[in-house]
């Protein structure tokens, strides 16, 4: 069995995390996942000022723009495909972005405990 189908945290199909900003290690919208993304983008955040904050902080500048990679730089509000240890890390220092579940990567498990992820969730229709 493939170890990256395209299965949510829940085990239903991954819904589409953003296409505005697009997002996702293949660039397709999805936190899909494969062997080749080393850092496992597969948190759905839904990013907070404070989060970006965080990252910036760490080197991770996700908010200023970089037209040159057709990247306008994530506001508060935007979805976004996160590393799995990069949302960790920031539970751990208390400024973890919300997440949807349904297009959180099953994959993301690996790093990130269920319990985890749900206590950030963020009500979806």
């Amino acid at each position: 069995m493939d170890k990256y189908p395209s299965e949510n945290v829940l085990g239903l199909p991954l819904a589409p995390c953003s296409h505005d900003p697009v997002t996702g290690f293949f660039r397709n919208g999805c936190c899909d996942s494969s062997a080749a993304d080393r850092g496992s983008h597969t948190v759905c955040a839904v990013v907070t000022a404070e989060f970006l904050a965080f990252s910036k902080y760490l080197g991770n500048d996700l908010s200023t723009p970089r037209p040159e990679f057709g990247f306008t730089g994530l506001r508060d509000g935007d979805q976004w495909c996160l590393c799995a240890a990069r949302f960790l890390q920031a539970h751990e220092e208390g400024v973890a972005p919300f997440v949807r579940l349904s297009a959180t990567h099953r994959a993301a498990l690996d790093v990130v405990p269920l319990e985890i992820l749900q206590s950030y969730a963020v009500p979806e229709s």
